[in-house]
This record gives C-alpha cells, sequence and structure tokens, in this order.
C-alpha cells in the first residue's frame, strides 16, 4: 500500500486514469446492456471494480472493470435466475448480485489461500475455444440489436408462446394450491376462480418471456435470425453500421484518440441532433449508486446453490483474465506484479461492485495498455479511472441515457470480433491434434451450450490427454527387456556376460503415477520365471503418487512369489519416503538391496546371484 499515494507521478497517473476511463465508458455501457441487467451495471461494475482493484491490487499500472467474457459467463447467470424467477428482473436481482458477491469472496479466498501462482496451468487450447467463443457469442448475440429487432416486441413471434404460457400459469396455480393444502381433484373450484383472475396482460408477459428465453444465446438468436431479417429497422442498422465503420476507419487516422468513443459521440450526435426516432438505452439512474442490502435480508441459500460452480468459474476466469493482462503491464512498464495480492484486489472490487448492482469485472488490457502508454505509473492511475467514471455518472447520467441501444450493438460488435482468438485458429494446421480437440470442443459447446460446463469438460479432457501422453512417454521410456536386447546405460557396459540371462534390468524414467502405473503392471508378466534377479534403476523417478505406489508393491509381491530378487539403485528422496511409508521399504525391499550407485549394486549382484540360479 505503501506506493497508493506515491504523488510524484500524479501528473502521469491524472492523465492515464482520465484517458483509460473515457476508454472503459462506451464498452462499460456496452457489456451493461449485454448482460441483461442494463448500462447502469455495466457502468457501476467500472465504477467499484477500477479503484478498489486499483486500491486493494498487486499491480500499479493495472485499469479494471467488466470485460468481454466475465460478461458473457455473467449473461448466462442473469438469464438462468431471470427465467427461474417468471421473467421478472426486480424478483431475480438478489439472488443475481449474490452470486456476484459470492464470486468476488471466491477471488479473495483464492488469494489467501496463495493460489494465484497455478492460474498459469491451464492450458491454452481451452482458454483459446472460450475466448473465440466469446467473441462469437457477442457477435451473434448483438445482431438482433443492431438490427432493431427485439423478440419481445414481435407480436407474430410472442402469439406463438401464448398457449405454453397458459399452460405454465395453470401449473403454477395448481404448485400453489398443493403448496397451500388446499388442492382438491374432485373439485377444481379455488383452482377455476384464481385462473379467471388471470388477466390478457398476464399470459402476454409470460409469452414475453418465453419469447425472449426461445431467442436468447447463440441458438436462439440464430433461430429468430430470419424473423429479424424480415423485420429490420433500418435506421438502427444504419446507426450500427455507421458506429463499426467510424471505430475501424478513425483508428486508420489516429490512434491517440479512441475510435471507440469517437463513435459512441458522432453516432450519438447524430442520432439526437437531428431527432431520429431511434431506440436509446435503458435510462440510467441519477444520483449515487445505492447498495441493494435487499440480497443479505432476502437471501436463500436453495436460489443460489445451482449457481456456486458458476460463480467458481466467474472467480477463476477473473483471475486469468486479470493476471494475464498483469504479465502485459509487467512487460511494458519492466515490473513484476504480486499475483496473489492481484486477486485479493479483483476480489474486493468485485464484491463492493455486486453490493451496489454491478456486474463483475477483472483486469482489460486495452484500457491498462492505455493508461501506461497515457503516463500511468502507480494504482492512483486506476483509482482516478473509477472517479472519471462515477463524476460522468453524477453529472452526464441524463445525456448517456440518450445514447442509441444500436450505437451500443455495434460497438459490441467490434468487440466480440476483436476478442476472438485468431492466433489459436491460424495454428489449427499444425497444432497437435489432441490440443485441436480440446479447443473446438470447448469452442463448440460454449457457443451453442453452456460455458461454464464447456470450460469444466475442456479442462478435464485436457488434464485426461496429459495424463495418457505422460503414461506413453513413461511407457516407451521404461520397457523391460533383457540387458542384452536393451540399449544399456554407460556405467552397465561391463555387467558380467554370465548374469545377463538371468538378470534383468528395469529403467524408470518420469515420475511414476496414475496415468503410467498399467505399463508397470506389466513389469510382472514380462520377467520370465528364469530370472533370479531385477534391478530397478530409480535415479530419474523423482515422484511416485499413491496409485503408483500400490502398483509398484503389487509387482514387488509378484516378483517374491516367484522367488525373484529386486534391488533398487539411486532411490530419490520422495520416492524413498512413500516407499517406506507402506513398508515396501524394509519388508519386501531389505535395506541391504537398496544402493546409492549402480557399481555398489553390482557387486552384491556378484555375491548373491550365482550362474546357475533359476536356469530351468
Amino acid at each position: 500500500m505503501k506506493n497508493v499515494f506515491d504523488f510524484k507521478h500524479l501528473k502521469g497517473d491524472l492523465f492515464g486514469g482520465i484517458t483509460a476511463g473515457i476508454v472503459a465508458l462506451p464498452l462499460a455501457l456496452a457489456f451493461g446492456v449485454s448482460s441483461g441487467l442494463g448500462p447502469s451495471a455495466g457502468l457501476y461494475g467500472a465504477i467499484f471494480v477500477s479503484f478498489f482493484a486499483a486500491l486493494f491490487g498487486g499491480t500499479s499500472t493495472q485499469i479494471s472493470g467488466p470485460t468481454a467474457p466475465m460478461t458473457a459467463v455473467s449473461m448466462v447467470v442473469i438469464a438462468g435466475i431471470i427465467a427461474v424467477n417468471d421473467g421478472d428482473i426486480n424478483k431475480a436481482l438478489p439472488a443475481i448480485l449474490t452470486v456476484f458477491l459470492l464470486a468476488g469472496l471466491m477471488q479473495i479466498g483464492l488469494g489467501l489461500m496463495g493460489l494465484g501462482k497455478y492460474i498459469k496451468y491451464i492450458p491454452y487450447p481451452v482458454v483459446s475455444g472460450f475466448m473465440t467463443a466469446i467473441g462469437i457469442i457477442i457477435l451473434v448475440t448483438q445482431i438482433l440489436p443492431a438490427v432493431g429487432y427485439y423478440p419481445k416486441e414481435d407480436t407474430a413471434f410472442v402469439n406463438q408462446f401464448k398457449p405454453e404460457a397458459e399452460e405454465m400459469i395453470l401449473n403454477n396455480i395448481l404448485k400453489d394450491e398443493a403448496g397451500e393444502g388446499i388442492l382438491v381433484l374432485e373439485n377444481f373450484r379455488e383452482t377455476i376462480k384464481r385462473a379467471e383472475n388471470i388477466s390478457q396482460e398476464d399470459i402476454l408477459k409470460e409469452s414475453q418471456t418465453l419469447a425472449a428465453s426461445e431467442a436468447s444465446g447463440v441458438l436462439g438468436a440464430i433461430k429468430v435470425l430470419p424473423g429479424a431479417l424480415r423485420n429490420i429497422n433500418w435506421l438502427e442498422l444504419l446507426l450500427a453500421l455507421g458506429t463499426i465503420l467510424i471505430i475501424y476507419g478513425f483508428k486508420r487516422i489516429t490512434t491517440a484518440v479512441p475510435s471507440t468513443l469517437v463513435a459512441l459521440l458522432v453516432m450519438s450526435g447524430i442520432a439526437y441532433g437531428f431527432n431520429l426516432n431511434y431506440r436509446p438505452i435503458e435510462e440510467i439512474p441519477s444520483g449515487l449508486p445505492i447498495p441493494h442490502l435487499e440480497m443479505f435480508t432476502t437471501f436463500s441459500l436453495s436460489s443460489i446453490t445451482p449457481y456456486i460452480f458458476t460463480a467458481l468459474t466467474l472467480a477463476l476466469l477473473g483471475a486469468i483474465d486479470s493476471l494475464l493482462t498483469s504479465v502485459v503491464a509487467d512487460n511494458m512498464t519492466k515490473t513484476k506484479h504480486k499475483p496473489n495480492k492481484e486477486l485479493v484486489g479483483q476480489g474486493i472490487g468485485n464484491s463492493i461492485g455486486a453490493l451496489f448492482g454491478g456486474i463483475p469485472g477483472a483486469g482489460a488490457t486495452i484500457r491498462t495498455v492505455v493508461n501506461i502508454k497515457s503516463g500511468g505509473k502507480t494504482r492512483l492511475s486506476g483509482m482516478m479511472a473509477g472517479v472519471l467514471l462515477l463524476v460522468i455518472l453524477l453529472s452526464l447520467g441524463p445525456v448517456a441515457s440518450q445514447i442509441p441501444a444500436a450505437v451500443l450493438a455495434g460497438i459490441l460488435i467490434t468487440v466480440g470480433i476483436g476478442v476472438m482468438d485468431y492466433k489459436g485458429l491460424k495454428a489449427i494446421p499444425y497444432m497437435p491434434r489432441p490440443e485441436v480437440i480440446i479447443m473446438l470442443v470447448v469452442l463448440v459447446l460454449s457457443s451453442v451450450w453452456n460455458l461454464v460446463y464447456a470450460v469444466g469438460i475442456g479442462l478435464v479432457i485436457a488434464s485426461l490427454m496429459f495424463m495418457k501422453k505422460m503414461g506413453d512417454l513413461t511407457g516407451e521410456r521404461s520397457v523391460v527387456k533383457k540387458l542384452l536386447k536393451e540399449k544399456a546405460w554407460g556405467d552397465e557396459l561391463d555387467f558380467p556376460e554370465n548374469l545377463k540371462e538371468i538378470v534383468y534390468i528395469k529403467h524408470i524414467k518420469g515420475p511414476l503415477f496414475f496415468g503410467s502405473t498399467s505399463d508397470f503392471q506389466h513389469l510382472a508378466a514380462q520377467i520370465p520365471d528364469t530370472a533370479a534377479a531385477v534391478i530397478i534403476r530409480m535415479g530419474r523417478m523423482q515422484y511416485v503418487d499413491q496409485s503408483g505406489l500400490y502398483a509398484m508393491e503389487d509387482v514387488l509381491v509378484d516378483l517374491a512369489k516367484r522367488e525373484i530378487k529386486v534391488v533398487l539403485v539411486d532411490v530419490l528422496k520422495q520416492p524413498r519416503y512413500m516407499l517406506e511409508r507402506i513398508d515396501i521399504i524394509p519388508d519386501l525391499i531389505p535395506k541391504e538391496q537398496i544402493f546409492k550407485t549402480f557399481k555398489e549394486c553390482i557387486y552384491w549382484i556378484k555375491e548373491n546371484v550365482k550362474e546357475e540360479e533359476k536356469q530351468i
């Protein structure tokens, strides 16, 4: 914390923070709209995550806030909880914010447990497939608002769901009566009475909820796309296309001014200045953000239990996103971030952001780079970015509420295109097939099914493939053969000729773990009954897990039954400790049959194994 208020870089920090805050503004509004909670949620998330992650984090120049990956996963949480709450966002909000708060607390826990340094072990194919899927989700789902099509407002589409809506309303009435203990199957008078109180507005509202659910996600957007293209609002489309053209075109003129901000100001100015009949974003509340204490007063464990894994995914994703940005910042500033402290800071920012109704965020690479290039040197720059966004909220909230929804859709389309991992996609022809499979599985499942489960499945497949590869490599290097036929190590060249037919050598190269135990278990079967002794060289076996330990015990027991002597050479510290824990040493392998060098082993073999031994 000693560098938080290091004012000798004040000028650079102020300019860097202000510039990064300006870049963050349109993205915060766009991500808020995309999440389903509205532009204010994106702005609140940007304010609190940026300020508190900078204050408590471990990367001096990092700018945090809502990002594309975090928003995409948040969309899953928000849509799922709203659907469970009959499409009522106000009713669902406490549970949604509780999940976000839980994700922030999990991030704090990850940092306090010192797990920041392990984030780097998540396989690149999983990250690549996930990022490309994020881009596809944002791109496809924003086509509908870009053409001015909103499924809930399409009367013909909504009417298709009226029968299903009526059925759901009736089911809810029956469930309520069953819960109250007044449902009588022989007499539905109470059911009929309650059904008569259901208005057409109630049926329409339920139909709209079902229609919105049907059109959600990539598959839903594709389903309704033909209808959207038949009902294009040309003004909305022109606003979206104008936004996209300015974002890409202005970069060719200069990068000193953020092209996203230019597009937002120009297209919004045209729409508002010419009094065009466009669709504005939801109104941004004026005044200071107010904490949502109802998330505690109405807390229900059952309402968030199905989303515990999703909250963990949000926490891990935010950790990965932030720490990758921290590495970028380190490379630019020649500094070294503190990963665990950074996770604590991100967790505090997301927790406080959730309390005030903000969507979760993480370290944002583009905003961090802008901050550094604009002169940001210390945490003060990230805090200034948050303060600037708060000032904009308080002073320009009503003005920001006039921004066209199609303009934000256009901004998000460029974000979707930019967030895809083109490096990974281009490498598909050259990548190992298992890695291509992992990337494509995560990409497809994330795009059309479930982001959270897709990442989990990708990690499981990657782990299984890695274990198989390690097992195969260990097996290839550990083939049991007669010394005469096996390529001997340098110190084995002088092995007595008269013993080569009855003494076998096993080279274990690499760890003996659950992925390689099956190969090791073939040892007993590969050694014939004519063998008098087996030398197991363990100098290159750095590690054995419990599965490997018991596999070795089974082999040694089998060899002992067959009266074949076993000698161990150069047993390293961890394997020896494990062997002693379950008494393989000394019960199966006496200490006098364990040697530090192969030369010592040879002396024992000459003394204890005779040429005529075991010859059948």
